[in-house]
């Protein structure tokens, strides 16, 4: 399968990267965009294929991954539009916001396509990818999941959901690692040295998660299991909660939710 990938930036990369590190393609068989000359000429040198034209770019693909900023994409359709073959190719929007309504009334209204939501963690086969689609088949669902499925894990939802995924998903990278910073301050707070402390928050919050996906369970049927009466770890997630620490990530993720869906609006 020959792949473009539209707007090579830290998405566009890390799905790039994550498709060569999983053996899903090879670097020969991926073609590159990006705006920025000395940039492309780095990937080149790694082994991709690279172009600054994007119409150029979809010519020979069977799939065409769309990577761009919201406020790009306009431009982007209308360059790619006489390129474009609506019978033969398969297109994967990651562009934040955009409607698979706006692919089809610029490229055409039966164009196959698929919305997918995954976030950086793609680069070490650790993403959540949340995928919709429009016309696509079956057959063409499966392949995209099949994809994602080799960079983590992939889930099918409603294209109403996407905005959702958007704040849960790769916003929520972010916010996890905000978590995990926190964390670690409070290691150096208590007496370790800044690079231990990281390493142990790190590892104990892959643990935290792990847990979770192992053994299919509520956080807090595990939480249960390190608090017991009158203890420190129950004395300690009482302070976090007294200081809103579950309410201040539930409005955060509403509020990126909410900019979301109207990134491409204000584009």
């Amino acid at each position: 399968m020959k792949t473009t990938i539209l707007g090579a930036g830290n998405i566009g990369m890390a799905l790039a990267e994550g498709l060569v590190e999983s053996g899903a393609a090879k670097k020969g068989d991926i073609t590159l965009t990006k705006r920025n000359q000395k940039a492309l000429e780095a990937l080149q040198i790694q082994g991709y294929h690279t172009t600054q034209s994007n119409r150029e770019a979809v010519k020979d693909a069977d799939t065409v991954f769309i990577c761009v900023l919201p406020q790009q994409l306009n431009e982007l359709l209308e360059e790619i539009k006489p390129s474009i073959d609506i019978q033969k190719q398969l297109i994967v929007s990651v562009v934040t916001g955009a409607h698979t309504n706006v692919f089809r009334a610029a490229l055409g209204d039966n164009i196959r396509i698929i919305r997918a939501m995954p976030n950086t963690a793609m680069k070490v086969r650790q993403s959540m990818t949340c995928l919709s689609s429009a016309n696509a088949t079956e057959k063409d669902t499966l392949l995209i999941q099949g994809i994602f499925d080799t960079m983590g894990q992939s889930i099918i939802i409603e294209e109403e959901m996407m905005s959702a995924a958007t704040a849960l998903c790769a916003c929520g990278i972010a916010f996890f690692l905000r978590a995990i910073r926190a964390a670690s301050q409070g290691g150096v707070e208590i007496g370790f040295h800044a690079g231990d402390a990281l390493r142990i928050a790190a590892q104990t919050a892959l643990g935290a998660a792990t847990l979770l996906t192992e053994n299919k369970t509520h956080p807090e049927q595990e939480i249960d299991k390190v608090t017991s009466p009158k203890g420190c770890t129950i004395a300690g997630l009482n302070e976090m909660e007294h200081q809103g620490l579950s309410s201040a990530m539930i409005k955060g993720i509403k509020l990126s939710a909410t900019i979301a869906n109207n990134l491409y609006k204000q584009s």
